[in-house]
């Protein structure tokens, strides 16, 4: 049996000989026909919201945040069609601003931005990355009920008109991306991010794959951007080949409840039993850029894996960890990811990036996981992985003498599926 992983910018081959294993991919959803004339008539007849042409006033300032290098958002379609819709209203140029939903990652370069909006959008508009460490950048909405800080983008905030703009997937901890996510953590400070992804939201069981309601680190984000006041949500969902299967414009909240459902039927699959080994990816380029993010696609893994099975993630990491990254200087500041937990758990303020050595140390707790990456050796053993030379032969090793009684699963395209077990959604009803 052969399989084709998503890695980097192609595919990765792997023939799993005479092993047989269960694919689980999305349910297939055709591209919409005509993108453009879907997004633009969502624009004019939006979810629990005012169609975005009797928004901006004249002369009024106008912010679109948009989602990064490490997403897979079509912004290079949707932020000029966006553009194109305002000014067939009456907007100037002068007084639109793009601000980079960067969260807590690294600035995008020149040349990065020109790639994701398009040369044409970067040379004609003012473009900015968002600052979250620069308290000059950032305006302050009070104390969340839980005590964080609500820092977000000051340019964005104080903006007549707010736009956010993003992709709908299952998220590890917070159910869906897109929404109010594009807000915080897209915008918001690093205290405020560190708050809301900390210990103790992550450990609660609600903050998983599929729920917002109930999940106390959605509720504070969502808390967080309905105090910046009102706010145009433009999301879309994607198949495998990035094209837009599904148009959710309006309020921030309604607009985005809708497209999680639309989302959630595609996306998230049951199976009746947990597997011994679980192959996965995460989905490719942009998103298995460094290590950092690839722990989605071990979490969307660890949903299905037996006690003491074995993962195998293949995610190119062409950034590493990244170096240098506060994930990187975590991982390597205890000799065993026990210890991180116990260091996590003992910590006075939430650390930088800890989510997903939060995330990486509860998988490990449960099953073995191994590592095929462009990463040097050395580097994934730093992060308490094991490195994989070769996929198939791995599998082999783990078949041999078992006489077919293995059970194995392949997530081709990582998280863009979420598996869930049949009987422990049973036991949650």
């Amino acid at each position: 049996m052969k399989v084709f992983l998503d890695y980097g910018e192609g595919k990765l081959a792997v023939d799993l000989g005479d092993a047989r294993a269960d694919l689980i991919e999305p349910k297939h959803q055709p591209g919409l026909a005509d993108e453009r004339s879907a997004v633009l008539a969502a624009l004019d007849a939006p979810i629990g919201a005012p169609a975005l042409r009797e928004w901006p006033k004249p002369g009024g300032r106008i912010a679109i945040a948009f989602t990064d290098i490490t997403r897979a958002t079509p912004n290079d379609r949707l932020i000029p069609w966006l553009l194109e819709y305002l000014h067939r209203h009456g907007v100037g140029r002068g007084q639109v601003l793009l601000v980079n939903q960067l969260g807590t990652h690294r600035p995008n370069t020149r040349e990065e931005l020109r790639r994701i909006l398009t040369r044409e959008v970067v040379e004609n508009y003012e473009v900015i990355n968002h600052e979250p460490e620069n308290p000059l950048a950032l305006k302050q909405f009070g104390t969340t009920q839980s005590g964080a800080p609500a820092l977000v983008n000051r340019r964005f905030a104080e903006a007549d008109v707010r736009i956010v703009t993003g992709f709908i997937e299952p998220h590890l901890f917070a159910g869906f991306s897109g929404g109010v996510k594009g807000i915080v953590p897209g915008l918001g400070g690093l205290q405020t991010v560190m708050h809301n992804h900390g210990f103790r939201n992550l450990s609660d069981p609600s903050a998983t794959y599929g729920i917002t309601d109930g999940n106390p680190l959605w509720e504070e984000l969502r808390e967080i951007a309905l105090r910046v006041g009102p706010t145009f949500l433009l999301n879309v969902a994607l198949n495998n080949e990035r094209k837009i299967t599904g148009v959710f414009a309006g309020d921030i909240v309604q607009a985005h409840r809708v497209g999680c459902e639309f989302v959630r039927d595609s996306a998230m699959q049951a199976v009746e039993a947990p597997y011994d080994v679980v192959i996965t990816t995460n989905s490719g380029y942009p998103l298995d850029q460094n290590l950092y993010q690839s722990v989605k696609g071990m979490s969307a893994a660890a949903r299905i894996v037996k006690d003491g099975g074995t993962i195998i993630l293949a995610a190119e990491c062409r950034e590493g960890l990244p170096t240098g990254s506060a994930c990187e200087k975590l991982l390597r500041s205890a000799p065993s990811l026990a210890e991180l937990l116990e260091q996590l758990a003992r910590a006075p303020e939430p650390l930088p990036d800890q989510w997903q050595v939060q995330v990486q140390a509860n998988i490990q707790r449960r099953a073995h996981v191994l590592l095929y990456s462009s990463m040097p050796h050395e580097v994934v053993r730093a992060a308490h992985l094991e490195p994989c030379h070769d996929i198939a032969r791995a599998v082999a090793e783990l078949v041999s003498g078992k006489n077919g009684s293995v059970r194995i699963a392949v997530l081709p395209q990582g998280p863009l599926t979420i598996p869930y077990l049949l009987r422990a959604a049973s036991a949650q009803r």
